[in-house]
């Protein structure tokens, strides 16, 4: 974590023999933009939620989610024809009956974004505890809302000069972390004054990813009356061109299952990794 450091909101640097080749630090005038304190941003990027499961908010959701390049990379002269007129007609029906059936009803939000909020709340937590209100935690999401460049805008304007992006996907690809990282750079691209910005890469093969990942079966082998011959561990599909054109994803997930299998002391017949689609 960056250390946050301070400036003063109201101040400019003049000329002046106070401060021998720095100039010294006067009042601003009054028609200077306000400048917010300075501190740190943390921004946790997730994928994306349809604001409900009706027609038109799943297909504002589908829509941006598949015009997407890194996501669907034909041409959009054959793509968008064809999502326009016969997917997105279709589509936000059967998608949205799916939603429903997960719906969180009592907060109106799909799981995802509630699960977001918990997840922010309790970074957000850990770091006032270290670093006070000397960093600013929040989340956006690549697809929906809250969008990735209206919460940067908001992040900057509230004075974070400074911004950890990290998308929450244990293993890249360009379709996910690629996209979320695009995306907060395309807001960069429309700004006067730019925070800067790192990006936080998969954490795949992490100790800690890999250890809660055995902890999690652990637990949940530990409320069985009996051992489970197999585990499958299950990941999104990608195309195989895209594993062959470069995109480390597949890689990455066949590695983490081999890392939980040592973690947990098993066999390589005792669990498998797959791919849904």
């Amino acid at each position: 974590m960056y250390d946050a450091q301070m400036t003063d909101s109201d101040t400019e640097t003049k000329p002046g023999p106070d401060t021998p080749g720095m100039g010294r630090l006067a009042p601003a005038g009054a028609d200077h933009p306000p400048v917010q304190r300075a501190k740190v941003g943390v921004l946790l990027a997730n994928l994306g939620t349809p604001d409900g499961t009706d027609y038109w908010s799943m297909r504002r959701y589908l829509n941006e989610f598949l015009s997407a390049r890194r996501v669907i990379d034909y041409s959009p002269w054959l793509w968008q024809p064809l999502l326009q007129l016969i997917i997105l007609t279709k589509r936000p029906f059967s998608s949205g009956e799916a939603y429903r059936g997960i719906w969180n009803t009592e907060d109106d939000e799909s799981p995802l974004l509630t699960i977001t909020k918990k997840q922010t709340a309790k970074v957000a937590a850990a770091m006032e505890a270290k670093y006070g209100d000397a960093v600013q935690v929040e989340f956006c999401m690549r697809y929906g809302n809250p969008s990735t460049r209206e919460t940067i805008s908001r992040m900057k304007d509230e004075g974070c000069e400074r911004i950890v992006f990290f998308p929450l996907y244990p293993q890249y690809s360009a379709t996910t972390a690629g996209t979320a990282n695009d995306q907060a750079f395309r807001v960069l691209m429309e700004m006067n004054w730019q925070p800067s910005i790192r990006t936080v890469p998969a954490d795949y093969q992490h100790p800690l990813y890999i250890d809660a990942l055995a902890q999690s079966v652990e637990k949940a082998y530990a409320g069985l009356d009996h051992s489970p011959d197999v585990l499958v561990t299950s990941y999104h599909g990608l195309p195989k061109r895209y594993l062959i054109e470069g995109d480390p994803y597949h890689c990455q997930c066949v590695k983490t299952t081999r890392l939980l299998k040592e973690r947990l002391g098993w066999t390589d017949d005792k669990i498998i990794p797959t791919f849904q689609s």
